[in-house]
């Protein structure tokens, strides 16, 4: 599944690579104004707080638009503008929650697991920072899944949603630590790149991919309850997504009109 996953990320990015960077240059300009909101802290802490955590709340909702361009690109369509406009309000709701983990989760690794490893309340307050380092990691694990979640089951709730981000990260340890890799890589490349390639979008639409592949994983194991979870026939589960994909070489890559 690994390696399939990777050539359908890279093709998928690869065939919608303008609305991608299009789609990036949005959270380029959510980054340059974070920096520029850097120079209200002149004038004191709260109106740079507040600037900060307003652009949390824009980076949630422009999330939830691009997940919806992301969904119709890990589908295999390409109505990007109409997806990219519906997205703010399908996901409105999954954004809302995104956004308060967003700000929890910047409030506990600046402020809250500092104190307690400053040596408040003792070796308690160790034991609650640690426990505290282990649940951001497994949100770092388990929380890109969450949007491209509520793209396959629109019907669930927002906690819901975040609820089974949690299960698939258990129930795929291994996937799900390869794909903490992916995205480290994914924000290097992101870096060098100047933030256009692969950026949000990219990491967005893997996310996309990996849920799409997992989702037919489950879908074999319902047809199937007796299949061997260890040993799963790969090659028939994506079967499907390998015909749409295709046989592609450098030529078609760069000249598909041909």
């Amino acid at each position: 599944m690994i390696g399939f996953f990777i050539k359908k990320a890279f093709f998928d990015g690869w065939d919608n690579l303008i609305g991608m960077v299009l789609m990036n240059i949005g959270y380029l300009g959510i980054f340059f104004l974070l920096v520029s909101a850097t120079s209200l802290a002149s004038y004191g802490v709260l109106p740079f707080l507040l600037a900060v955590i307003a652009l949390m709340f824009v980076t949630a909702v422009y999330s939830g638009a691009v997940s919806n361009c992301c969904n119709g690109y890990s589908s295999y369509r390409r109505d990007t503008w109409k997806d990219f406009k519906a997205g703010f309000g399908r996901y409105f709701r999954h954004a809302l929650l995104m956004f308060f983990i967003y700000v929890v989760g910047t409030a506990m690794v600046l402020f809250v697991i500092p104190f307690y490893m400053g040596g408040a309340l003792g070796i308690v307050g160790t034991v609650i920072s640690v426990l505290l380092i282990w649940l951001v990691i497994f949100c770092l694990i388990a929380l890109p899944y969450y949007f491209a979640l509520s793209s396959y089951l629109p019907g669930d709730r927002p906690l819901k949603t975040l609820k089974k981000c949690f299960i698939i990260m258990g129930d795929n340890m291994g996937f799900s630590l390869f794909f903490l890799l992916y995205n480290i890589i994914c924000i290097v490349l992101t870096v060098v790149t100047v933030g256009l390639i692969p950026g949000g979008c990219g990491m967005n639409l893997a996310a996309h991919d990996a849920v799409r592949l997992l989702m037919l994983k489950y879908d074999y194991l319902e047809e199937n309850p007796d299949a061997d979870r260890r040993h799963l026939p790969w090659d028939d589960i994506l079967y499907d997504e390998e015909e749409k994909i295709g046989p592609r070489s450098l030529k078609n890559m760069i000249f598909p009109w041909k």
